[in-house]
């Protein structure tokens, strides 16, 4: 059944104020056009909620019924109306991002520091996850955009590829390797290596680029994260092999990363947002600060 709440609105401004000309008056309506919406109100209820006299208006028994109920239908409607505002407020001050945890070591600070000076009353949000946790925030429209490897897109989201970023070992300097330019795969094989979970994109990409290669090579360790795997290395119990920013988000400088060939492995950097839907002017301007960072990272073209 249809609500009609304009007539529920009229019948409660004229129970509230006891008259039909207060009520008119109230809602900015006519005596006339108030009339008409509640004789709709009552042909549609089958009943009688008013007794109009010369002098006064008085509720019948099923008015008085009623009158509790369409306060409360309208008391809930106000606050559900209130809190949308809210939300609608709170999303337009607050910008949500996506992003890989070495992307937002490295380039989001100063992409971050550089928007909030030029919006300092908008709130961001940054989710420094795992590529298959960005795209399910973006997806879901929890963040506006994601930060992200660039591999099997999802049908509702689209993907804008913008630099490769190379995979590299990562030694102590004091290793007899540091000396090197380049390094083959092949000339890792008896090194002791840390390697990435496979849960992880940067895992699935070096596998692939390997084959059953991957299988000669000593993986001593595993652990779920970049920063462990350099941490590990600074320990001195073995090499990793990660992407080149990972390196530069570690302090220090006993550490060197030198670049693999045969194959050369690396990661494409881009964009992911939700299909068909355009972001909010805040999420463009931090869209476009971002690529800016990453282009000017000058990691591959």
């Amino acid at each position: 059944m249809r609500i009609d709440v304009l007539g529920l609105q009229a019948f409660v401004s004229i129970a509230e104020r006891g008259s039909f000309h207060a009520a008119a008056s109230h809602l900015n309506l006519s005596q006339t056009a108030l009339s008409h919406r509640i004789r709709k109100l009552e042909e549609g209820l089958g009943t009688q909620l008013l007794q109009r006299t010369t002098r006064q208006v008085s509720l019948t028994k099923a008015g008085i019924a009623l009158l509790p109920k369409a306060r409360r239908i309208f008391d809930e409607l106000g606050s559900s109306l209130d809190e949308l505002r809210l939300d609608a407020r709170e999303a337009s001050e607050s910008v949500e991002v996506g992003c890989l945890p070495t992307i937002a070591m490295r380039c989001m600070p100063e992409v971050i520091a550089k928007f909030v000076r030029r919006h300092e009353g908008i709130h961001v949000r940054l989710h420094d996850n795992s590529a298959s946790e960005i795209a399910d925030k973006v997806q879901s429209g929890e963040a506006e955009f994601g930060i992200t490897i660039v591999a099997a897109n999802r049908w509702d989201l689209d993907l804008k590829p913008v630099v490769k970023e190379p995979f590299v070992l990562v030694c102590q300097r004091s290793s007899p390797l540091a000396a090197e330019t380049s390094l083959t795969w092949s000339q890792l094989e008896g090194l002791p290596l840390v390697r990435i979970s496979a849960e992880t994109g940067n895992r699935i990409l070096i596998d692939d680029a390997l084959g059953s290669r991957r299988e000669t090579l000593a993986w001593r360790y595993e652990v779920q994260r970049v920063a462990t795997a350099v941490s590990l290395v600074r320990s001195g119990i073995g090499c990793t092999i990660v992407p080149q920013l990972a390196l530069d988000v570690v302090p220090g400088d006993d550490l060197v990363a030198i670049p693999l060939r045969s194959p050369t492995v690396s990661r494409t950097l881009g964009i992911i947002t939700r299909k068909g839907l355009p972001l909010k002017p805040a999420a463009r301007e931090l869209l476009s600060l971002v690529v800016e960072a990453l282009k000017k990272e000058r990691l591959a073209t």
